[in-house]
């Protein structure tokens, strides 16, 4: 049985806010309090660096915005200097959230959105995760499953994590 979320039920679109929220939180999480020495940090000659794969998540969310507006068409956005693209992703997100949050019509399957976009920027934040491990820059992990995340909360800034969750 292939299950679908439909773009008409207000549960599609809790879900795809709740997603987003939880994106914005592990993203801020890994970009906040680093410098442009960690966006220009690469853990091989062949990869990408960080302000690239930034970049690409930013790409993502714009390309998720014109999917739910009915136009799923790609770009790829040149990156800007670390600290631009950090707020350039944010405001990706928040233009996606708001799009949401305004009740529009969804016009693309919520589905393919999520699987598409959405996932893609999470793997990613993971990546940016190691990457900041692997450049020096520390991070604690923390138990996602009790963080204060908040549909429509998709900044950078965000309820700091409970000591309690966190580890080394």
């Amino acid at each position: 049985m292939k299950a679908t979320l439909s773009p008409d039920d207000p549960m599609t679109r809790l879900f795809l806010r709740h997603a987003l929220a939880t994106l914005a939180y592990r993203a801020g999480k890994t970009v906040r309090g680093t410098s442009e020495a960690f966006g220009s940090f690469r853990a091989t000659p062949d990869s990408r660096t960080t302000v690239e794969i930034l970049a690409h998540m930013g790409d993502l969310m714009d390309w998720a915005l014109r999917m739910v507006k009915g136009n799923p068409e790609w770009t790829t956005a040149t990156p800007l200097p670390w600290e631009k693209e950090i707020a350039r992703f944010f405001a990706s997100v928040k233009a996606l959230d708001d799009h949401l949050a305004s009740g529009a019509p969804i016009r693309f399957d919520p589905g393919r959105v999520f699987q598409g976009g959405i996932a893609d920027a999470l793997t990613h934040t993971g990546q940016l995760a190691m990457l900041r491990r692997l450049s020096g820059f520390k991070m604690k992990g923390e138990s996602y499953a009790k963080a204060d995340i908040a549909v429509g909360r998709v900044g950078l800034d965000q309820t700091p994590p409970d000591p309690k969750v966190e580890f080394d």
